[in-house]
């Protein structure tokens, strides 16, 4: 058992704000269109506390705007709103993975989530490889060591992003391949190339997701 590693995910809170979040990014959720405590904490088969302090999250971000004892209504994004999105991930994620690079943290669960993630493939279970994904990039979070920054990106964090002509298994393997680079880049300690290949990375995922906006 001595290969086993402990399942890692986001606080419920923040895994429900990803949900709503990358459906709002890529309008699966409309600007205007009505969201409840009920049926979203229904969707998602949790509880509605963490429903409600993803409300809290979001309307902070500016997506959704608040009705009293009615859930909310979505605000829509524009082309900024999806380039401050990204950007701002791009900032912190690549600090993330050159501090790890450069404290000499323990990468063990950064390289098992990414092997977890070429197995998913293997196998064509898409939900696994989004399971690990989330997994993959928590782990970078978690070993850079700092909270700070951890809590940030949980806070933003919005799984795998769809462009207008592609699936969750195309983006995937397109994802991938970048986080193989990634990897090679933190087992060789090396920082600015860790760094190059995660701005890259996020700022590719912005574009397909402004390729809906075309």
């Amino acid at each position: 058992m001595k290969n086993l590693h402990p399942i890692k995910m986001l606080p419920a809170r923040e895994q429900v704000a990803s949900a709503l979040r990358k459906a709002i990014l890529s309008r699966e959720l409309q600007e205007g269109e009505e969201i409840t405590l009920e049926s979203t904490a229904q969707q998602l088969g949790v509880s509605s506390t963490p429903v409600r302090e993803a409300f809290q999250i979001l309307a902070r971000d500016g997506l959704i705007k608040l009705r009293p004892n009615k859930g909310a209504v979505v605000l829509g994004v524009n082309e900024k709103t999806i380039r401050d999105h990204y950007e701002t991930r791009a900032i912190l994620e690549r600090e993330a993975v050159a501090l790890v690079c450069r404290n000499g943290a323990d990468i063990s669960d950064i390289v098992h989530a990414y092997g977890q993630m070429v197995r998913s493939l293997e196998e064509n279970d898409i939900e696994a490889y989004t399971h690990y994904n989330q997994m993959f990039h928590w782990a970078i979070w978690t070993a850079a060591g700092n909270d700070k920054i951890k809590a940030l990106l949980a806070a933003i964090w919005n799984g795998l992003p769809l462009g207008r002509k592609s699936t969750e298994a195309d983006y995937a393997r397109i994802s991938c391949d970048e986080h193989k680079s990634i990897v090679e880049a933190i087992r060789k300690r090396d920082a600015e190339k860790a760094k190059e290949h995660m701005n890259a990375h996020i700022l590719r995922s912005m574009e397909n997701i402004l390729a809906r906006f075309e």
